[in-house]
């Protein structure tokens, strides 16, 4: 699953047909209805946000349901820095560093599709190690 984040694609329909093996249209993430399209345009996004990205999985814990199952997913997601990455604070512009951005991923699988995804990155950890934030003192 996480090389299908990773895996460069020659047309939009390759994409959509991979990303339809593992994904419900339109799959709801954080809450907002997402479609093939869109999540095959976003996975694009970060592909090109990174040269050689590299992703690592650090845990994975399931529970069975009785269509499916709920699975966490805690891994590490990064590679130097090329491109523009788009974070809840606004586009990053390229720093060339190495970046890395640790994700905790919550899934439901219904049906042998990904319905559900509620996604956590810290965000804030990797703009801070790349010095594009700070704290500061109140006051």
């Amino acid at each position: 699953l996480l090389d299908l984040w990773s895996t460069p694609y020659d047309d939009r329909d390759a994409a959509l047909a991979s990303f339809g093996a593992w994904y419900a249209d339109p799959v709801c993430i954080n809450g907002m209805s997402v479609s093939l399209d869109a999540l095959a345009e976003r996975a694009e996004e970060v592909r090109g946000s990174f040269s050689e990205v590299r992703r690592e999985i650090l845990d994975v814990s399931e529970q069975p349901t009785e269509r499916g199952s709920k699975v966490a997913v805690a891994f590490r997601m990064g590679g130097r820095h090329t491109g523009v990455l788009g974070t809840a604070a606004g586009p990053l512009a390229p720093t060339g560093r190495e970046l890395t951005i640790r994700v905790i991923d919550l899934v439901t699988v219904e049906d042998g599709l990904i319905t559900n995804l509620w996604m956590c990155a810290d965000e804030l950890g990797a703009l801070s190690a790349v010095g594009a934030a700070t704290l500061t003192v109140p006051g």
